[in-house]
C-alpha cells in the first residue's frame, strides 16, 4: 500500500483530479488524503504517508528523502495565491503577520525582506482570523485559497513569486512530491502519468468553489501556477535552500 498525501488547496486540484480520475486509483494499492501544507511534512516524517506533496521549506528538515515526480507547484511570476497584503505601502509597514498554514511562505517573505526589500519588520505569529487585523502599519502574508478570495480586499499586495523572480531571475517552487523511501519505477511512471493527465484535462475540472468563478480558477491554473518541475525550477529551489541558511 502506497499512501499519498497532497495539500488541499485549489492549486493542487489538477493533481488531485488526475490521481482520482485518470484510473490511477483503480489499484487498491494506492490511497490519497488531503492536508494543510504544514501537516503534509509531518505525515511523511511520522511515516503516516509514503509520498507527499511537501512545502519546500520543510525538505531541509527531512532526512533520506527522494524527490519523486516530474511535477511541482511553482510559479515564475504572479502566483496570485501567496501574497503580502496591506493597507499602506510596504515602506510604511512595521509589522507583518506570518501565515500559520505555510512555513515556506514565511521563510520566503523573510528572505525577500532581507535581500530584496532590505527592510526589517516585526514578525507576528498568527491563528485563524488574523486576516481581520491587517491594517495601518501591519501587513500580513496570506496563502492559498484565502489569498485568492481576498485579492480585492486590500489596497496593496506584493506577490512573493514575482518578488523572488525580481531577486533571482528564477521561478519559485512552493511544493514538490517527496518520498521517504525508494519507490518502484513502475509506480512513479503511473503516478507521473496521472498528474500529467490531470493537468491536460484542466478544462474538465469543476471546482465548484463558492466565492470564485470556474473561469477565474481555470485561468489561475493555466496562467499563474506552473506544474512542470524543470531545470529552472530545480535551480530556483536549490537557491532557496541556500538563502534559507542566511536567515
Amino acid at each position: 500500500m502506497v499512501k499519498i498525501s497532497a495539500v488541499s488547496y485549489l492549486n493542487t486540484l489538477p493533481f488531485i483530479y488526475g490521481i482520482e480520475n485518470s484510473g490511477f486509483l483503480n489499484s487498491s494499492d494506492y490511497t490519497l488524503s488531503r492536508e494543510m501544507p504544514s501537516d503534509c511534512a509531518k505525515k511523511l516524517e511520522n511515516k503516516e504517508a509514503d509520498l507527499v506533496l511537501v512545502p519546500v521549506a520543510a525538505i531541509s528538515d527531512l532526512s533520506n528523502v527522494n524527490i519523486v515526480s516530474d511535477y511541482c507547484i511553482g510559479a515564475s511570476r504572479n502566483v496570485l495565491s501567496v501574497l503580502l497584503f496591506s493597507q499602506k505601502p510596504i515602506s510604511e509597514l512595521e509589522n507583518i503577520y506570518l501565515d500559520y498554514q505555510s512555513r515556506t511562505s514565511v521563510t520566503l517573505i523573510k528572505i525577500l525582506a532581507k535581500h530584496l526589500l532590505k527592510k526589517e519588520f516585526n514578525w507576528l505569529k498568527t491563528e485563524p482570523g488574523y486576516e481581520n487585523n491587517i491594517n495601518g502599519t501591519t501587513g500580513g502574508v496570506i496563502i492559498g485559497d484565502r489569498a485568492l478570495e481576498l485579492l480585492n480586499s486590500f489596497k496593496y499586495k506584493l506577490d512573493l513569486a514575482t518578488s523572488w523572480n525580481d531577486l533571482t531571475g528564477l521561478p519559485f517552487v512552493f511544493a514538490c512530491w517527496v518520498s521517504s523511501s525508494k519507490l518502484e519505477e513502475s509506480f512513479i511512471s503511473k503516478f507521473n502519468n496521472s498528474l500529467k493527465w490531470g493537468i491536460k484535462n484542466i478544462n474538465n475540472i469543476n471546482p465548484n468553489y463558492p466565492s470564485l468563478s470556474n473561469e477565474f480558477i481555470r485561468n489561475y491554473f493555466k496562467n499563474n501556477i506552473e506544474y512542470n518541475f524543470d531545470d529552472k525550477k530545480i535551480s530556483g529551489m536549490n537557491l532557496f535552500f541556500k538563502y534559507m541558511k542566511t536567515l
